[in-house]
């Protein structure tokens, strides 16, 4: 007769784990986290409210009352005033003719050399592509000296007229800010260009496309995503731009809108609601395309991180 031994019942120790994993997960608490980023967002966004805040208060009152004060009034004649005084809409069209071709030969030039490195192997391609890459290296106010002499000494051909000069043109201004972009864009196309199947440009190959149809027609459509990434960040650069206008333009009706401000400046008197009226309305056409390429904008912040 054989005889069972029975089962030992299980201790309080072997239930506790049970039940502990039985109950909810209580989801964790950032609080901290979340005060922080809010305290990080709060002090950004108080110089952009406070030049909102000042642009609707007419002078008068700060005047009297001080900028820490309750207004007594909001209007909108600062925007009207600095918009018709600066002549705004002359500066903002000199802006668009300096950021459209050169955002557009920016994109156009870094693509053909980022191809050219990619999908050529030599023993200087990694050379070159740290050549475009080391200009962004050197800051521009190195290398403002050696281009104003050369921008005044550069010889003229005869079939070039007096408007094609370098110096007081758009051409300068659009030319410096192809060659100094370059490197930054060249660098995250090639990164771009390196997740593209080598076998797509090896078939165009095979059935007889030459390179310059497998760069217009086959690498350029795929990178889309980047040159969109690319275009926001680069007009918005090149739109902001203020050092190099206000170096190589010496004439006051060629320069762009961030120059414009300055003629909102008296020689003995100057309205700061005014110009904060102003500075938001040049801010305009940034946050438009921002907004309108947000989302661009954000993964270019990431573009060319990936393996390569």
């Amino acid at each position: 007769m054989t005889t069972t031994t029975p089962r030992p019942a299980p201790s309080a120790r072997a239930k506790r784990p049970a039940a502990e994993a039985a109950r909810p997960v209580r989801p964790r608490r950032d609080t901290g986290r979340h005060l922080l980023l809010a305290t990080v967002s709060v002090a950004w966004l108080v110089p952009l409210l406070w030049a909102v805040y000042t642009s609707l208060r007419p002078y008068e009152d700060t005047a009297k009352h001080g900028y820490f004060s309750w207004p007594r009034g909001l209007s909108l004649a600062n925007f009207t005033d600095a918009w018709s005084q600066s002549g705004m809409p002359h500066f903002l069209f000199n802006s668009l003719l300096i950021t459209v071709p050169a955002v557009l030969g920016t994109l156009l030039f870094s693509a053909a050399v980022a191809f050219f490195v990619t999908r050529f192997d030599f023993r200087l391609n990694l050379a070159l592509l740290m050549l475009f890459t080391a200009g962004n290296l050197l800051p521009a106010q190195v290398l403002i000296t050696p281009l104003y002499r050369l921008y005044l000494l550069l010889p003229l051909p005869w079939w070039m007229s007096d408007s094609l000069l370098l110096y007081n043109s758009a051409w300068g201004i659009i030319v410096i800010h192809i060659a100094y972009q370059c490197g930054f864009c060249t660098f995250v196309l090639s990164n771009y260009m390196k997740t593209i199947p080598k076998e797509i440009t090896e078939a165009a190959l095979v059935d007889g496309a030459p390179v310059w149809r497998q760069f217009f027609q086959i690498v350029l459509p795929l990178c889309r995503p980047a040159f969109a990434a690319l275009a926001t960040l680069e007009s918005i650069w090149i739109y902001n731009d203020f050092f190099w206008p206000l170096t190589l333009i010496e004439t006051g009706d060629k320069r762009p809108i961030t120059s414009a401000l300055a003629n909102l400046q008296g020689a003995y008197f100057t309205n700061p609601n005014l110009i904060a009226a102003g500075a938001l309305m040049t801010a305009i056409p940034t946050l438009l395309v921002y907004f309108t390429l947000q989302r661009q904008f954000i993964s270019g912040l990431t573009l060319g991180s990936g393996k390569g």
